[in-house]
């Protein structure tokens, strides 16, 4: 998948600023798509150019402009489309700290041990941010209320995705910590 849909699906929200729209990848998104704001930007002017979006400039007094970016209805009907197909293939994973621990026999079993302990603390990390953001996204509702009555439920499903991702890779770190100190006699 291109950066082009994840986008698209940002803007359902509402008009954004390129900046607004990067802090909804850091929040929002962060949990299934990744992007810096370089590419963001880029993707912007790429889907303006191809009429998906629209881009409007917000004159500011003590700031550079702002260009706001709208989907068109042009870009709605494609993302749509996109929504209603099938995925192409299905999730592969493509982790750097898999191929070390698939390689660690034979390592520093300190370094190893760090490595995991690092992927905890962010998995920790990312699931205190996303508890904020389903916080804010719940407004009080409890969540079989917010399901019922909300605009949209897309948010908060992929949101629960990310969740169960943090959770699931903290217990295999958990559990890959017990298996290193299990065996801390051995090495």
């Amino acid at each position: 998948m291109s950066l082009k849909y994840a986008v698209l699906a940002a803007l359902l929200e509402g008009e954004a600023s390129g900046y607004e729209l990067s802090k909804v990848f850091d929040v929002s998104l962060a949990n299934f798509w990744a992007a810096t704001p370089q590419q963001l930007y880029r993707e912007l002017e790429r889907l303006a150019r191809d009429g998906l979006i629209e881009a409007r400039v917000v004159r500011q007094e003590r700031r550079p402009d702002k260009r706001m970016f709208t989907l068109t209805e042009t870009g709605r009907q494609d993302l749509r489309a996109f929504a209603a197909a099938p995925p192409r293939r299905p999730t592969a994973i493509r982790d750097e700290l898999l191929i070390k621990i698939q390689a660690m026999d034979g390592a520093d079993p300190g370094a190893t041990r760090a490595l995991v302990e690092e992927r905890a603390d962010w998995a920790r990390g990312k699931l205190a941010r996303y508890a904020r953001v389903r916080e804010r996204l719940m407004a009080g509702r409890d969540e079989e209320e917010y399901l019922r009555q909300a605009d949209r439920v897309g948010p908060y499903l992929t949101l629960m995705a990310g969740i169960a991702f943090e959770e699931e890779n903290l217990r295999w770190c958990e559990r890959v910590l017990t298996v290193l100190k299990q065996r801390a006699p051995l090495g």
